[in-house]
């Protein structure tokens, strides 16, 4: 009887080889792996507010240096419902400045972060979220959420979804 044929992903045999080459053929395996990016040094974001909360909130607006005025607006009636303001928080566009979470936390030390449009790999964080689910993540809460722009419409959709946004930053901040 024949063992079974089991085959490790390339990941795992890199993590047991680390010290040692092992050629296939004229391939590596290391070769195999993926490439981790090799970014220059980031710079540090431009934001919009004064973060004297520190709460980073990440949009993606294509046509904006920050928000456009419709999402700004939106989301100046959501902090203020949250008993917050714009001096509360660093707005940071992520299509100007894309960063992983280890750097946003060493510029802004956010306790809490909300991502509109953007995954959380894209931070290169170790874990995926629904939408509008609160996480706790290396003294930071994390809320990820869809676009702004869906939000800002008069729409039974967009109703919804401020609602279910509502609904996250009531817990992710404890408003009663």
């Amino acid at each position: 009887m024949n063992p079974p044929n089991i085959q490790l992903p390339d990941f795992v045999l890199s993590d047991l080889y680390k010290s040692q080459l092992v050629v296939i053929g004229e391939s590596t395996i290391e070769s195999n792996l993926p490439k981790k990016k090799q970014l220059e040094t980031p710079v540090k974001p431009e934001f919009l507010g004064d973060n004297r909360k520190n709460i980073c909130i990440l949009v993606k607006e294509p046509e904006a240096v920050y928000l456009n005025d419709n999402s700004l607006q939106f989301l100046s009636a959501i902090l203020a419902a949250c008993k917050l303001n714009l001096g509360d928080v660093a707005i940071v566009n992520f299509l100007n400045n894309p960063s992983d979470f280890s750097a946003l936390k060493s510029w802004l030390q956010p306790r809490f972060m909300m991502a509109f449009d953007i995954p959380p790999a894209s931070l290169e964080l170790p874990f995926d979220l629904p939408n509008y689910q609160v996480q706790a993540y290396d003294q930071c809460s994390f809320l990820f959420a869809p676009s702004l722009n869906l939000m800002t419409a008069d729409s039974r959709e967009a109703k919804l979804e401020k609602s279910k946004l509502w609904l996250s930053l009531k817990n992710m901040f404890n408003i009663s």
